[in-house]
């Protein structure tokens, strides 16, 4: 990689890093440089992740997204994608958002896995993944685009951080609880109403985890005890608007809600 190269990496992320601060979108990265590539982005948004770090944020975890076909087809995206978490990304069940702190946001339901050990290697299944797992969580992850009218391409999401901006988190439940794949949920908000069941995540919410540490193998690292891990969407996601309440049942997995 050429100093140019790691020079428009720092640049381009300083820019996204700003956009979320002042909520000013920016174009899309993909169009302006259309010679990036995903390594590119990866690498943007690892710059980003070193910005908010150095701005007092802890690391908390991960996501992976565009799991599911439903995510793929609202964002033309057709490769899972991952990004990160910190403590200030992390809310509490019944969180009330204040809008004015977004630019265009959101909202998807999923769960999340609290993991009690390490997991990284190319050989991880979603065996593996229950295994290390000490919960699973119900989740309203909030999204956010700092790309001018989420015109984003798969370039564009990366290294945005998979478009990830908060993620309301309720109460854990034994991974054992129920059949992850077959349980159910029912996303309402704002009058839309969307289901979905554990299965449209790459068939099994643990095979997402197990796709993503897989992926991180790549990178020389995994996922660390301790880390919450966001599997992917199982629906469409709701716009969030000012005055909203937006509930996900998950049966026996239990409830998340969030307010506007």
């Amino acid at each position: 990689m050429t100093t140019a190269v790691r020079t428009l990496h720092r640049e381009l992320a300083a820019e996204l890093w700003n956009a979320a601060r002042t909520r000013r979108p920016v174009p899309p990265v993909s169009l302006r440089h259309p010679r990036l590539g995903l390594a590119d982005a990866y690498a943007i948004q690892s710059q980003v992740r070193a910005l908010d770090v150095a701005d007092g944020a802890v690391p908390a975890g991960l996501k992976i997204g565009a799991t599911s076909e439903a995510i793929q087809r609202m964002f033309g995206i057709d490769h899972p994608d991952f990004g990160y978490l910190t403590d200030r990304m992390l809310l509490p069940d019944g969180a009330h958002l204040d809008l004015r702190t977004f630019i265009s946001p959101k909202v998807e339901g999923e769960i999340a896995f609290r993991m009690a050990r390490d997991l990284s290697g190319h050989d991880v299944t979603a065996r593996d993944v229950l295994d290390a797992t000490t919960e699973v969580c119900p989740v309203l992850e909030v999204l956010d685009s700092r790309i001018e009218d989420w015109r984003i391409g798969l370039v564009d999401t990366v290294a945005d951080n998979a478009s990830s901006a908060a993620a309301v988190v309720g109460p854990g439940v034994p991974p054992d609880t129920t059949d992850l794949a077959a349980a159910r949920m029912v996303l309402r908000g704002g009058g839309t109403e969307y289901t979905g069941d554990g299965s449209a995540v790459m068939g099994h919410p643990a095979e997402s985890v197990a796709c993503l540490v897989r992926i991180l193998a790549d990178f020389g690292t995994g996922i660390a005890a301790g880390d919450l891990v966001l599997a992917g969407s199982w629906s469409g996601a709701v716009d969030l608007l000012p005055g909203q309440e937006v509930h996900a049942v998950f049966g026996a997995l239990g409830s998340v809600s969030l307010s506007t």
